[in-house]
């Protein structure tokens, strides 16, 4: 089982902490978006589900069991990674949950191709070919939660998504827009990860993420030149990581009160308008490393519930004393557990001691050497 892959399948399931609870925050570092699916920890995923009741329907057993040729069929778990296999294979088992497919030279998912897999929980159609899929192959899954569609060749979001869709993966396509009311009616939808497309802020038309209540998304190496808007109110992640970004505006976070970890790593990101962090209060990890900020960004002492701050990688040439803490004793929730400030012009001997009042121990701030 590789450690990686179960990073990534559990990103969208972690609990984040309570906002009211003064505990360390346990950084965890962002999953590495693999070209595979470790299929046991998903297996671990649906077990879980299955005994917290996930609406599935144990049926009559098959009168004859049956399993694709060259597939491996076990314990309702059909695996038929890298096969070779051009199309979705014929005679899969009709109480199937996990259908493996990825590895495979699939460039078109046909109408009929998960006909009867009505208790399906998991597909996983990684590293393909895929460019077409028929607008009704998702009808029969009905029970579907996760959907694997990452490094593949498809121009757009397939239509259609069952309604019961917790997670969507769709990483390393070659999608340039989201209409609007792509993803309407998938209120259980929880997670999308889809970086790695060339999408523009204009690609995300209004009302692209109506009717969603996500707590996760990723729309990482894009095209992005901006925040985007009207994304959900819900979303506790958010990560525009290596993308075009130069500017944080007054309100382009107004309406991302719940969020919990912010990445804007590796962008252009040069002015951050002073007052546009004050409607993130409830942020705990903030990544602006790999940018081109001159100075550490107004509102951070006022954030009491901040406990990580990358900025590592700029052009910051100095830290004032009452650029991380607040002024009043108290005021601030919990202390600090990680400050990056290494890789940037500063003359760390002349930072004063209280600048770092609010941290947990000096082994939480990172200096390092300018080079």
């Amino acid at each position: 089982m590789h450690p990686i892959s179960i990073l990534l399948l559990l990103a969208c399931v972690t609990p984040l902490p309570a906002p009211s609870v003064a505990v360390p925050f346990q950084q965890r570092g962002l999953p590495v978006l693999s070209k595979t699916i470790d299929v046991q920890s998903l297996m671990m995923m649906m077990m879980n589900d299955e005994a917290e009741g996930s609406g599935y329907e144990e049926g009559p057993p098959a009168e004859q069991p049956t399993c694709p040729f060259g597939c491996q069929c076990n314990l309702r778990v059909v695996q038929c990674s890298d096969l070779g296999l051009h199309y979705v294979p014929y005679d899969i088992p009709p109480d199937t949950r996990l259908l493996d497919l990825q590895g495979n030279y699939i460039t078109e998912i046909r109408e009929n191709d998960f006909k009867g897999l009505r208790n399906l929980y998991a597909l996983v159609l990684v590293n393909n070919m895929i460019t077409k899929i028929h607008p009704r192959a998702f009808l029969p899954l009905e029970r579907m939660q996760k959907l694997y569609l990452s490094h593949n060749r498809l121009t757009a979001v397939p239509k259609n998504l069952p309604v019961s869709l917790v997670e969507l993966r769709i990483h390393d396509n070659q999608i340039k827009k989201v209409a609007s009311g792509t993803f309407y009616g998938l209120t259980n939808m929880n997670c999308i990860e889809m970086g790695r497309n060339p999408i523009k802020n204009s690609g995300l038309e209004p009302g692209a993420f109506d009717g969603l209540h996500l707590s996760f998304l990723r729309i990482s190496e894009a095209k992005l030149t901006g925040i985007p808007k009207d994304l959900p109110y819900s979303l506790t992640e958010l990560h525009l990581d290596q993308n075009q970004i130069q500017a944080i505006e007054l309100e382009d976070l107004l309406q991302y009160g719940q969020l919990f970890r912010l990445g804007l790593s590796y962008n252009k990101i040069r002015h951050i308008e002073d007052g546009s962090l004050y409607y993130v209060h409830s942020l705990r990890e903030l990544h602006l490393d790999n940018n081109l900020l001159s100075r550490v960004p107004a509102g951070l002492p006022e954030m009491k519930h901040l406990q990580v701050v990358y900025l590592h990688s700029n052009n910051i040439s100095s830290v004032g004393v009452n650029d991380f803490c607040p002024r009043t004793f108290g005021t601030k929730k919990t202390f600090y557990n990680g400050i990056s400030l290494f890789n940037n012009p500063i003359q760390y001997w002349e930072v004063q001691p209280a600048t770092f009042r609010c941290v947990s121990g000096r082994n939480a701030i990172q200096f390092g050497n300018y080079k």
